[in-house]
Order: structure tokens, then C-alpha cells, then sequence
């Protein structure tokens, strides 16, 4: 709580960026869709919700975190048990941001698992190499399944399964992006 009211501004800062980010979310899930929904729109559907629904929750945890401004300056004004309330009162918000964020991860990989199929099921060869496809499916599939174990098991690390999973997730985020820019024709 002390290191927000040490400058809020940056806290602030940080929100704002954090809402741009996941406001680009949803538009370049509506600019996938778009691009490749001639290919199979039921997936192209799962992609769309469960993405958009990815970036909500994040909105969501956002609007939920601004709160911790206010709960930041009553922690600094007050003193005893009325301070170890209000921290509380911060941890509580920030572990329920922690369950919204285990399951907006789940909803990610939901939706990448699903483009990841429609890259390697249907001839997207000169757009997206079956290769990049497949490092999707094992990158949702890992991450999904670190996810759900976590957000079940409250207390689970699965420490190996998420390292792995997150790792292919950069992997296959950077390969997409990068022959999208460069090499992807439709």
C-alpha cells in the first residue's frame, strides 16, 4: 500500500496502459475474425468470445485495481487495527484479481487452441504455416492446463507446466506476429 502512495501517478500510469492494452485485444480479435473467418467461423466464433472475454475480465481487474488508490490512501492515514483492516481489505482484492486473472488465462488459451486448429486444418499454408499452428495447440493446451489446475486447486504452483506453457505462448505470440507482418498473404 506505501509504494502506491509513494507515486500514484505511476500506479495510475499503469492502469491507463493496462486498459490500452486490453482494449487492442478485443480489436485485433475482431481484425482476426475478420481476416480469417472465410476459413471456418465456428472457430473463428470461439476465438472471438473467449478472447474479448479474456480482455473484459482484464478490464474488469483493472477498473477493480483503481481501487486500491483509495484503499492505499486510507492505509497511510490510519494506524493499529484499523490499519491491518485496510490492508486486508487490499489483499482481498488482490487475491480475487488473481482468481479473475487465472481465469481470463484459461479463456486465452481456449481461444488460441482454437485459431491454433484453424491454422492447421485448413490450407493456410501461404498465410500460416501448419508449423505455427501446432506450437499453438501445445502452447494453449500447457498453459490452459496449468491454469485450470490453478484456479481449481487454489493453492497448486505447477511451477514445470506453466513455465512451459508460457514459454510457448511468447514462442508462438512472437511467430504469428512477426509472419503475419512479414511473410502472411491472403
Amino acid at each position: 500500500m506505501s509504494k502506491i502512495n509513494d507515486d500514484p501517478n505511476k500506479f495510475k500510469i499503469s492502469i491507463i496502459l493496462g486498459f490500452i492494452e486490453h482494449i487492442s485485444i478485443i480489436g485485433l480479435t475482431i481484425m482476426l475474425f475478420i481476416v480469417f473467418n472465410q476459413y471456418n467461423v465456428i472457430l473463428g466464433i470461439i476465438w472471438t468470445i473467449f478472447r474479448t472475454g479474456e480482455a473484459l475480465i482484464y478490464i474488469y481487474n483493472e477498473i477493480k485495481y483503481w481501487e486500491l488508490l483509495n484503499i492505499s490512501r486510507q492505509y497511510s492515514i490510519t494506524s493499529g487495527a484499523e490499519k491491518e483492516s485496510v490492508s486486508i481489505l487490499g489483499r482481498n482484492l488482490l487475491q480475487s484479481k488473481f482468481r479473475r486473472y487465472t481465469l481470463a488465462m484459461i479463456l486465452f488459451s481456449v481461444g488460441t487452441l482454437a485459431y491454433s486448429i484453424l491454422f492447421i486444418t485448413n490450407e493456410l499454408g501461404n498465410v500460416i504455416p501448419p508449423f505455427i499452428g501446432w506450437i499453438g495447440i501445445f502452447a494453449s493446451v500447457s498453459f490452459g492446463l496449468g491454469n485450470i489446475l490453478r484456479f481449481v486447486k487454489a493453492n497448486y504452483e505447477g511451477l514445470a507446466i506453466m513455465a512451459i506453457g508460457g514459454l510457448l505462448v511468447i514462442l508462438f505470440e512472437s511467430i504469428i506476429g512477426v509472419w503475419l507482418l512479414f511473410y502472411g498473404r491472403t
